[in-house]
């Protein structure tokens, strides 16, 4: 589980190695023209793979990120009980910007705290209103919602401003197993967690929306996993924001062990593929290349969270496998850049 942090702690970053989202000043300006926008939406206080997801977008020259939306997980979860998961979700991300030095905190928002009550009714929040916002403007860059979680906060912009569905592209970590793609896990649910935090606002998404969807569902993402080795050599010695993705990695492990459960050696860092598809896509013809998918007619989605196929549904891409080598390989360089720019005089 994210460890809930201390608000308002700077972990002792020095002046003069804080700086803004976009700036990234250990790279040459050439190199840091952003050619897309990402709004990243996530359930920071859950499984703590969302905070591999966000300090890599974070140090993406190649997108540029307006908003930060926390969001939440289950009502009760044993991740955080409380009636507060958004809120303190953006404490998390705000304690990330801290620990990396960023100053602009400014662009995170907390979302809604609860699911959808219906297909009609939408929550109005900030969040959603800034989601709007976004999408709204005259920009002619892609605009890609990148969302880790539940769907709350998109499907409540949505209902609250439709003409925002032809301007943003959902990529979304989340659903089952599709007929033909992928074989249900050993113990599995059929409904997949992501989906089920909240099953309407998938409704509201896959049903007569024009959104469109880039799916990484349940087979795939769990094809992103990284061995305990991998984290403890390549990741926690590298600079204090290593050190801590490591910790927060272990103490799920520990958390595991504590209820019985052992967490083997490996870890599925799943909400990865987000930065692939978007920031890390071709440089001719740009496209997430080097990871594979297949178009299907968008389906319905059931109260249960299953799928009901329709063949008039809209075109989504449903990656069936995603490029592992080069999102860690891209991951641990550039967490590498940033340590060792802030350790240097």
């Amino acid at each position: 589980m994210t460890r809930m942090p201390e608000p308002g702690a700077d972990h002792g970053v020095p002046d003069n190695r804080r700086w803004t989202l976009g700036e990234i000043p250990w790279i040459d300006s050439a190199e840091r023209i952003p050619r897309a926008r990402v709004i990243i939406d996530n359930d920071f206080i859950g499984d703590p793979d969302d905070l591999f997801q966000l300090v890599h977008h974070l140090l993406s020259p190649s997108v540029e990120i307006p908003l930060i939306v926390s969001s939440h997980v289950h009502a009760g979860e044993v991740w955080d009980p409380s009636d507060h998961q958004a809120e303190h979700g953006a404490w998390v991300v705000r304690d990330v910007f801290a620990r990396m030095g960023v100053v602009q905190d400014d662009r995170i928002m907390a979302g809604a705290e609860r699911a959808l009550a219906d297909a009609s009714t939408p929550i109005d929040t900030p969040a959603a209103r800034a989601i709007i916002a976004e999408a709204l403007l005259d920009d002619p860059r892609p605009l890609y919602y990148c969302a880790g979680g539940g769907l709350t906060d998109l499907a409540s912009a949505y209902l609250l401003e439709p003409d925002i569905a032809d301007r943003i592209t959902l990529v979304w970590i989340g659903g089952s197993e599709h007929e033909g793609i992928g074989i249900l896990p050993p113990g599995a649910a059929r409904s997949e967690y992501n989906l089920t935090i909240d099953t309407v606002a998938a409704q509201v998404l896959f049903g007569d929306s024009p959104v469109q969807i880039w799916q990484v569902p349940r087979p795939t993402y769990r094809q992103a996993l990284v061995s305990m080795a991998e984290l403890r050599v390549a990741v926690r010695p590298v600079g204090p924001v290593g050190a801590y993705l490591y910790e927060e990695i272990r103490a799920v492990g520990v958390m595991l062990a504590e209820e019985g459960s052992n967490a083997g050696e490996t870890y599925a860092l799943g909400d990865q593929p987000l930065v692939l598809l978007t920031a890390l896509q071709s440089v001719f013809e740009p496209d997430p290349a080097s990871s594979d998918y297949v178009t299907l007619p968008t389906p319905h989605i059931d109260d249960e969270g299953l799928y009901v196929a329709r063949d008039d549904g809209r075109p989504m891409r449903v990656y069936t496998s995603v490029d592992n080598r080069l999102t860690f390989d891209d991951f641990q360089a550039k967490l590498s850049e940033l340590a060792a720019w802030q350790e240097s005089p």
